[in-house]
């Protein structure tokens, strides 16, 4: 079959990670860590994902005028992913993320160029992917212009008014959906995830073991595996144990769109 096509409406972002032994409690401060960067943003990063997976990608989003723009955009361009981004007078999005050694992770995001997110047209496509990294607004703009299947990462959490074909949500974000009338990926962390038709289970998988390294995109790469399994037919079950490998191959690497896997890689651990 065709690769399926997938427009990610999302933001873009420049990764700050610093790796500490522990996370740094209210007041003190924790030294000897390290620093790198990574492109990110959770519109970008399941972008890249969809990409390595084999789906043909557009990205819809936007970045500043400054030195953090080229490489926020770095690995979409490196998946060759087609971009439609806006250059707009603000700071390219960055995200401060400290990782300690049993891979939990502290995030605080600047949005940045993100926030200025306005209009724009979507092409056909077989589905369209939205996270809230970016204004309502244009969450509702992607909502309205998609011509396939409209799928919506709920996060950060907060009650936007559309309603999606495919809500991806956590515990937390669940209570945050406007509507519940399609169906509903709940994510459990380490206990795996369930799908919701009409609040009844309909299917549950686990993730196979990994070391955890940082689980900064281990959320982006079930999403986009998810996704990209509906779209190629496989049925829910199968579906939702290949997005939970996927997040649990993200979470064993470090950083955001480098931990990002492959479909090979997920027919391997599964394989195991």
């Amino acid at each position: 079959m065709p690769a399926p096509r997938i427009t990610v409406v999302g933001s873009i972002n420049l990764d700050l990670v610093v790796r500490c032994a522990v996370l740094p409690r209210a007041g003190e401060t924790v030294s000897g860590a390290t620093l790198e960067r990574f492109p990110g943003g959770k519109g970008a990063n399941q972008a890249v994902a969809c990409a390595r997976l084999g789906a043909k990608v557009r990205m819809v989003g936007a970045v500043g005028r400054d030195a953090f723009a080229d490489e926020a955009l770095a690995g979409l361009r490196e998946a060759g992913v087609e971009l439609d981004v806006q250059t707009v007078d603000a700071p390219t999005g960055i995200a401060l993320i400290t990782v300690d050694a049993e891979g939990e992770t502290t995030i605080v995001v600047s949005p940045g160029a993100n926030a200025r997110l306005t209009e724009f047209e979507l092409p056909s496509a077989d589905a369209v992917l939205c996270q809230q990294e970016i204004p309502d607004d244009a969450v509702v703009a992607a909502w309205e212009q998609a011509s396939g299947l409209f799928c919506l990462n709920a996060a950060p959490a907060r009650r936007v008014a559309v309603d999606p074909d495919l809500a991806i949500v956590n515990r937390f974000e669940l209570d945050s959906l406007a509507h519940t009338d399609g169906i509903v990926a709940l994510t459990l962390g380490a206990e795996g995830a369930v799908l919701l038709e009409d609040g009844a289970e309909v299917a549950r998988a686990t993730p196979p073991r990994v070391e955890v390294v940082d689980g900064t995109a281990a959320g982006d790469a079930f999403v986009a595996c998810l996704v990209v399994s509906l779209l190629e037919g496989r049925d829910q079950e199968e579906a939702l144990t290949r997005a939970c490998a996927a997040g649990a191959l993200a979470a064993s690497r470090l950083g955001a769109q480098p931990s990002l896997p492959t479909a090979a890689e997920i027919d391997t651990i599964l394989a195991r």
